[in-house]
């Protein structure tokens, strides 16, 4: 049986399951429905106010931000080795009429 091995490179890296279940929470308090789930449609200003938070969570942990033509969010937070390429992931923070609390947020959030 093959075990898992932890890079060097990661050794000791641990998501903080506490602050990431606390940000998605309190993204979900933006746009939500009675019935618990979330509604933040793109380009509105419940989306506005979600990018916003992300946003400032981002700079809080030292993020630069890029922002494209239609409202993409670019995220960067230097390594410690410049000539490495980036680790990138993705996913989005607007919300389908009756989407859900981890709808995209936490592909986002797992990410940050």
């Amino acid at each position: 049986m093959l075990q898992a091995q932890e890079s060097p490179v990661h050794a000791g890296l641990r998501i903080d399951g506490a602050r990431l279940w606390k940000s998605l929470m309190d993204l979900a308090k933006i746009g939500a429905t009675q019935k618990g789930g979330v509604c933040r449609l793109a380009f509105t200003e419940l989306d506005k106010q979600g990018r916003d938070l992300f946003v400032g969570w981002a700079r809080e942990l030292g993020c630069t931000i890029r922002v494209d033509a239609i409202g993409n969010i670019f995220a960067r937070r230097e390594g410690t080795r410049s000539d490495l390429p980036p680790v990138v992931t993705g996913s989005h923070i607007d919300m389908q009429p009756t989407g859900g609390k981890f709808d995209g947020n936490y592909g986002v959030l797992a990410g940050l």
